[in-house]
């Protein structure tokens, strides 16, 4: 018996070579084309890890974590550009910001931010990671490599490295060289990152919701401490069921909402809410975004204020984040011409010698506190 052969222009019941059904008619009906992703195993094997990189990643992950659990009081700084766009760019801020984080050690522990994806996906540029050309090619593969070949790059200077992660496969791409992640406020409700997070393998900071409450951070905290199992991708490229142990490294961020959120006042509230949960009152304060009414230059007198907080004797607040490029302000995308080198195509950035001299002023807070009689029992 001759069985006829599949008609190319159809697909087939999986397994079945003589199905009669055509599941074309309800399957992937909006899906234009289907094309190969390099597996997580590959890109490892092209861009390698070596020890000296291996190291500093460890060390940033242990530096932070001493911080969380308040043996050292030191303040962590995430700082650089809202999102890459340019890899020789972000290279080039680093080479900057390098020495001085290397300087104030003793008073910070300075993480490089090296965000590549856009939580919010509109009708703009979709992101370093889906389109690295700015051309709308979507060439993902090509992202992939060069945000790894970044991290890289980042951890054998020396440079501690953190990111966003807004998908459940990117982590199998990048998060071997993250020593601290952040969660988005649009993402922070969500079970499935609320799980990854649990299963992480550097401390994860939630932003507040949009809107500025604290409910569900404090709720995705708490969930991502316990044990979970989800779906997803292997290194090799596979589907499977990842069981996680929980991840205690788990912390609040204030972005601000309908208001503000980094003042003295507002650290007692995000403070209380967490000791209502149960939960360490210690936290992180974005300086940009809705605490700063997304405008540059208001980032320093953000961190100016948290600054005079801690000199002061606060020890709540264990960090803070500052978008920060090589000059200040944002541009738009421009395909037809020439664009302004190290200025943010994103959000608008401090400029790097506005950033330094805040990193500066922080280091010198914390030395303020440090100086401070200690309290009594």
């Amino acid at each position: 018996m001759t069985l006829p052969l599949d008609d190319p222009r159809h697909d087939r019941e999986t397994g079945s070579r003589n199905a009669e059904l055509d599941v074309a008619e309800i399957d992937d009906v909006r899906i234009k084309a289907v094309r190969p992703l390099i597996s997580p195993a590959v890109l490892h094997a092209e861009i390698p890890l070596n020890q000296r990189v291996i190291s500093g990643v460890r060390q940033g992950r242990q530096d932070i974590t001493a911080i969380l659990n308040g043996h050292d009081d030191r303040l962590i700084v995430i700082v650089g550009p809202c999102s890459v766009h340019d890899t020789e760019q972000a290279l080039h801020y680093a080479h900057h910001l390098y020495p001085v984080a290397q300087q104030l050690r003793p008073e910070l522990v300075v993480v490089m931010r090296a965000h590549f994806g856009r939580s919010h996906l509109g009708r703009d540029w979709k992101g370093f990671l889906q389109d690295p050309r700015m051309d709308g090619s979507l060439a993902i593969n090509t992202g992939l490599r060069e945000a790894r070949q970044l991290l890289r790059d980042l951890a054998a200077l020396g440079l501690p490295a953190s990111t966003e992660f807004t998908d459940l496969l990117t982590p199998q791409y990048l998060a071997d060289l993250i020593s601290w992640c952040t969660l988005d406020g649009r993402a922070t409700e969500s079970a499935s990152h609320r799980q990854l997070a649990s299963g992480m393998s550097c401390a994860v900071g939630f932003k507040n919701s949009p809107d500025g409450s604290l409910s569900g951070s404090v709720a995705s905290i708490q969930a991502a401490r316990r044990s979970h199992a989800f779906m997803g991708m292997t290194k090799m490229g596979l589907a499977a069921i990842f069981d996680t142990s929980g991840n205690d490294e788990t912390h609040l961020i204030l972005r601000g909402g309908q208001e503000p959120n980094y003042s003295a006042s507002a650290i007692n509230a995000a403070c209380r809410a967490l000791r209502q949960a149960d939960l360490t009152e210690r936290v992180m304060v974005d300086c940009a975004h809705a605490n700063a009414d997304w405008q540059a230059r208001r980032q320093i007198e953000v961190a100016q204020d948290l600054g005079h907080q801690i000199a002061g004797g606060e020890t709540r607040i264990l960090g803070l984040m500052i978008e920060s490029h090589l000059h200040e302000g944002r541009q738009q995308l421009n395909l037809s011409g020439p664009m302004t080198y190290g200025v943010s195509i994103t959000d608008p950035c401090l400029g790097w010698s506005d950033t330094e001299a805040l990193l500066h002023t922080l280091a010198g807070a914390v030395r303020q506190r440090r100086a401070r009689p200690i309290p009594h029992a």
